[in-house]
């Protein structure tokens, strides 16, 4: 079996999960960025953690459940961030494009999503998909 600290992390950073997104979905460390939380957001799809999904959604704009179970089918397998920017202390923006495939068949899912900072933890509000 393959060493958990070697395996890279699904965000499409260099470093492996266990030094990247890890820390933030197994609740040890809050994001420090809105990127960084987004990035761990496309983790937690790739692992089907629907709990760090939920907890980091705001509440304004949370669903109630995602079942991520039942998408099953979908296979991410990419993630680019094209942008990130501070729109001031508690406002962020992330554009990123994510690849996947549902049924062998390719998708991209093009979105640029809003950030809000609360109490010092970042969180995803929405985002409009081109």
């Amino acid at each position: 079996m393959k060493d958990k600290s070697s395996v890279p992390c699904p965000c499409g950073s260099t470093k492996p999960y266990t030094a990247c997104c890890a820390a933030y979905i197994d609740g040890n460390a809050p994001a420090p960025t809105a990127e960084s939380l987004m990035r761990s957001r496309y983790t937690a799809y790739t692992l089907l953690r629907e709990d760090y999904l939920l907890a980091t959604w705001h509440s304004s704009t949370r669903p109630t459940s995602l079942d991520l179970a039942a998408d099953a089918a979908t296979k991410w397998i990419g993630l680019e961030v094209k942008r990130h920017e501070q729109k001031d202390v508690e406002h962020s923006i992330v554009e990123f494009v994510a690849r996947y495939k549902v049924n062998g068949r390719a998708h991209r899912l093009h979105e640029v999503s809003r950030f809000v900072c609360e109490d010092g933890r970042w969180f995803y509000v929405d985002g409009e998909i081109s």
